[in-house]
């Protein structure tokens, strides 16, 4: 606890969690802000309207389509402490590293947790509102909303360790960011059209968070412009779980990699 409130008290001292706060507002909820004040049945082409559970399930699910930007925040967090060697700082008072290294994926697991909860209650503000606009009744019951809500919080917050993950293994920010913005930006979807190959994707990071909220637009348009079968997302516990598994495996990349090689 006292290495945790250490990372904390140097995270409060940096404009990360500002850069955060502003990212999961613009980002994580501006898509489902922006949607649900014009109305899903205008955009082209229509979707449910908010008084379905499918329409309210597509809105919130936008905000998945920006899992990446958590992704990137943890990554440029930690390849920035070895870009100025205060990682290296860290260990010369505290030699014991995986005490350090536990400490610093708690102090980002909780900003990726944030950052979750300030865009979920964007979204779920959002799609509250834009009902009572236009004057329909929401197609979810509040339970279910908070439910779908916290899942997608939680979801960002495996986001941000899997970015630590990314930057703990390659280490140059600029290859990381690369790595992440390729991967979560452009790779997963490119694999949604090939045939065969498409089938993986319901359990990679982005048709995982997609099954939280049973979000299959995307996969639907790709497979409605190029006639390659899309595959149906996991159950929503199984999604969960696939998250679960690809933060223990960022979580072990980020603690166990920085044990045995220089920092140079």
């Amino acid at each position: 606890m006292r290495h945790l409130h250490a990372e904390l008290l140097r995270l409060s001292a940096t404009r990360l969690p500002l850069w955060t706060l502003l990212c999961a507002v613009l980002c994580g909820g501006g898509l489902a802000v922006l949607l649900s004040l014009i109305g899903p049945e205008s955009a082209d082409p229509p979707m449910p309207g908010l008084d379905t559970a499918e329409g309210v399930g597509t809105v919130l699910g936008l905000g998945g389509l920006m899992m990446f930007v958590p992704v990137l925040l943890g990554t440029v967090a930690v390849t920035a402490e070895y870009r100025h060697r205060t990682i290296g700082t860290s260990f010369l008072v505290e030699p014991h590293r995986e005490r350090v290294l536990g400490a610093k994926l708690a102090a980002y697991a909780l900003l990726g947790l944030g950052y979750g909860l300030v865009s979920s209650l964007v979204s779920g503000l959002a799609v509250v509102l834009g009902a009572a606009l236009h004057g329909q009744r929401l197609g979810v019951p509040p339970g279910e909303l908070a439910w779908i809500l916290l899942q997608l919080a939680l979801a960002a917050a495996v986001h941000m360790v899997l970015g630590v993950g990314i930057g703990a293994l390659a280490r140059h920010q600029l290859l990381a960011i690369g790595i992440a913005l390729g991967y979560f930006h452009l790779l997963e979807h490119l694999l949604m059209l090939i045939p065969g190959v498409s089938a993986v994707h319901p359990f990679l990071p982005g048709g995982a968070a997609a099954a939280l909220t049973r979000f299959t637009y995307v996969a639907d348009a790709v497979s409605a412009q190029t006639a390659v079968a899309s595959s149906p997302l996991l159950p929503p516990l199984l999604g969960a779980l696939v998250l679960l598994g690809y933060a223990a495996l960022a979580a072990g990349a980020a603690v166990l990699l920085p044990l045995r090689r220089d920092l140079a």
